[in-house]
């Protein structure tokens, strides 16, 4: 049975950081590309950042490029997301996805595998 759980999540203030984990067990963790998205109250479900199977190959939303670093470990079947510089509008639900598909990086339907999410809260 697969399980991603995430942790890591908290109350921040603007500017602060945070570093947002994904533990992965029951699949062959370094054959899935893995990805960060974010869910805020009354939004959709958005892309915030994509990593490739071999952890060189990184894609990021916009709206965090040069704020936030995605990596992963494969040894320890675990993925990572550095969050600086967190501004209010990225106070969201950030949930952690796997997927056994080469592309689709930034969309919901490349991934199969799901976490339950960790709630991230920025105050100003």
């Amino acid at each position: 049975q697969v399980q991603l759980v995430e942790s890591g999540g908290g109350l921040v203030q603007a500017g602060g950081s945070l570093r947002l984990s994904c533990a992965a067990s029951g699949l062959t963790f370094s054959t899935y590309k893995m990805g960060w998205f974010r869910q805020a109250p009354g939004k959709e479900r958005e892309f915030v950042a994509a990593i490739r199977r071999d952890g060189v190959s990184t894609y990021y939303a916009d709206s965090v490029k040069g704020r936030f670093t995605i990596s992963r470990d494969n040894a320890k079947n675990a993925m990572y997301l550095q969050m600086n510089i967190l501004n209010p509008e990225d106070t969201a639900v950030y949930y952690c996805a796997a997927g056994i598909s080469t592309f689709r990086e930034s969309s919901p339907t490349g991934y199969e595998y799901w976490g339950k999410g960790t709630q991230v809260t920025v105050s100003s």
